[in-house]
């Protein structure tokens, strides 16, 4: 005769899935953009939790879509090249040899790395970048910068496609020009674009940071896009800040309903954010 002992452990997982039913509920059949970055992509035991996070997301009716970035491995590739990178107001000078490496890491190495990540835990993913079926068409950000793009056109058609066949996609974020450019798009930038052209329900924002915070050094909970723009006013929202904020009230320009900025090396960041009351980050809507 087999006998059991109840573990503590699976009554605090029947109660946290029985605690998460309304937010799985709410978020059945939504479009969540995440874009994904900083050191956990770096880190293997990262990459598989994030990678376990996004195939439950679809698990439960999320239809997510990863858009990465990789400056990290773009900047150990170009040293190996001995090609020589320049920045110009935080953002990087990109010629013609530094676009081809660009490309060739992001769309690549980094790309086929989170594609087998997901699959690894069971998923279905495909990695894609802007320029396959024209999705992501820009034009030059910057003349100074050289190749990189600011999105001006979104055809979310064929991430569309994937979804309908129950299949992940994970964008790289490289642009095509109006005469067969190629184009560096930031990460959070791309991201944005690629939420707004979808009318996402939520973007989430992963970086190194637990969110935007007050003066005082607190993580704010929820601002409005009218308190984000107070808040740049006053100096409080500065440096690399400015440019999450600035992507998130483009992104609810273009029919986003929320975004989320918040600290993606935190485990389960995804999850806490879309299944529990408090979330995890900074949420901007409204």
């Amino acid at each position: 005769m087999k006998t059991r002992q109840m573990n503590p452990d699976w009554i605090v997982t029947a109660r946290t899935l029985n605690t998460a039913l309304p937010y799985l509920q709410r978020y059945s059949g939504a479009t969540v953009v995440i874009k994904f970055g900083g050191n956990a992509m770096g880190d293997q035991a990262a990459m598989a939790s994030f990678a376990r996070d996004i195939v439950l997301l679809q698990q439960v009716g999320v239809r997510p879509v990863v858009v990465h970035g990789g400056g990290p491995m773009i900047n150990d590739m170009l040293k190996r090249l001995d090609i020589q990178s320049e920045f110009v107001r935080g953002k990087r000078v990109t010629d013609e040899a530094t676009v081809e490496v660009v490309e060739m890491v992001l769309s690549g190495r980094v790309n086929k790395r989170i594609v087998q990540a997901i699959n690894d835990e069971g998923g279905r993913a495909v990695g894609l970048s802007g320029k396959d079926a024209n999705m992501m068409v820009c034009d030059p950000a910057d003349a100074s910068l050289g190749f990189v793009g600011e999105p001006v056109e979104v055809d979310p058609t064929l991430i569309r496609q994937l979804h309908s066949s129950n299949i992940i996609p994970v964008v790289a974020p490289i642009g095509t020009g109006r005469a067969g450019e190629t184009y560096n798009v930031n990460g959070d930038t791309a991201a944005g674009a690629i939420a707004g052209g979808l009318k996402a329900d939520r973007l989430l924002l992963l970086t190194d940071v637990a969110g935007v915070k007050d003066g005082e050094g607190n993580v704010l909970t929820q601002l409005t896009a009218a308190e984000v723009r107070q808040l740049t006013d006053d100096g409080v929202i500065a440096g690399g800040m400015i440019p999450k904020t600035e992507t998130a009230l483009a992104a609810m320009a273009a029919g986003v309903r929320g975004v989320v900025i918040l600290d993606g090396r935190a485990p389960n960041a995804c999850l806490l954010e879309l299944f529990t009351e408090h979330g995890a980050g900074t949420l901007i809507r409204g």
